[in-house]
Order: C-alpha cells, then structure tokens, then sequence
C-alpha cells in the first residue's frame, strides 16, 4: 500500500488504499463537477450578463498530471459557459458534458464508450446531484466546502474548500494511490548539480 513520504503531503493509509480502485487496472477515470469543485461555486455576472468563472491554476495543473498517468479526466456539469469550455479546452480535456441533468445516465454512458466499470472511477462533487456518481464510484471525495450530506457520503473530504485547489488535492491523492506522484514530484525536485 502506498504512503506518503513527503514533508507536507499527508494521507490516510486507508484514503489511498481506497483511492486505488476495485480493478487490477486501478482508476482509469475521475468524473468531475464543476461548479463547487473547479470553481467556489459562486456565481459571476459581469455588467453585460455574461457569466464568469474564477479557476484554480493548482487544478489545472494536476489535471494534466492525471491525464499524463492515465486517468481520464470526465467533466459533468449542470452549467454551460464560454469560460468553462475554454479553460477545458486549454486543458485538454476530451470528456465534458455541459447542461446535464441526469449525471448518472451520461456517465454511464462514457464508462461504455471507455469500456470501463465503477470499480476504476473515482469521483468528486459538492451537491446532491453528484451523489448518484458519488455513491457508485471506487473512491468518492467532496470540497471541505461541499454539502454536509455529501460529504458524509465520501471516502474522503479535502482539506480545502473547490475553487482553492480541492480539485488539485483530489489528484494528488489519485497520484498517490496509484504510484505516479514519485515520478511528477521528481521531475520538479532535483539535486542541484
């Protein structure tokens, strides 16, 4: 089972072993919400109507280092907005649906396309509408600023609240659990020559 051995980055033993999955292959898919875990969940309008969105460059980062050790980012989001489809595509994210309704019935339908099961999704969310995603999948988590009943659904809570890098910690323990974190974290840290 993995550990952490970093100085600040600390885990539950049984957060990673959970955050492996209930496959030989581990996680191959992280279902995401947006709003509450990429965002605060605020809701912005500039004078013009327009909505805005603030995003963490902590999650987009460890976004990138999901999709680098094979764990497919799926974005399913209530909303639809122009900021959101441009910092996914800045991403690289292939997977996201906007303006869903039924949460369930759309990831399904990706885990077929993918040819994947429950037992190699992680997910994370902050409202009821993501706990039929949440109480399925491998290893669930939530923001510290989720609801409270979702919250008491999930393997694991962050230690910050979305918006402010729950999403980036949520990889971090994805990262860990299935052995990659060594080799990004490695790629950073080097011995001075």
């Amino acid at each position: 089972m993995p550990t952490s051995q970093y100085p600040v980055l600390q885990f539950d033993p049984e957060v990673l072993l959970q955050a492996q999955g209930q496959s030989e292959q581990g996680i191959r898919a992280a279902l995401l919400d947006v709003d509450g875990v990429f965002t605060d969940g605020g809701i912005y309008f500039s004078e013009t109507g327009e909505t805005l969105k603030v995003f963490h460059t902590l999650d987009g980062f460890g976004l990138k280092m999901l999709q680098q050790a094979g764990i497919e980012p799926v974005v399913i989001t209530g909303r639809d907005t122009t900021a959101l489809r441009l910092r996914l595509a800045n991403l690289g994210v292939v997977h996201a649906y906007y303006g869903v309704e039924d949460k369930l019935q759309v990831a399904q339908q990706v885990m077929k396309e993918l040819d994947l099961n429950w037992g190699q999704i992680a997910a994370i969310g902050d409202d009821w509408p993501d706990l039929p995603l949440l109480t399925r999948a491998a290893f669930a988590a939530a923001p510290l600023n989720a609801h409270a009943e979702v919250k008491a659904m999930v393997h694991y809570v962050t230690q910050v609240a979305g918006g402010h890098g729950a999403l980036r910690e949520f990889c971090d323990v994805l990262l860990l659990a299935g052995g990659c974190y060594d080799r990004f974290y490695r790629q950073w840290v080097k011995p001075e020559v």
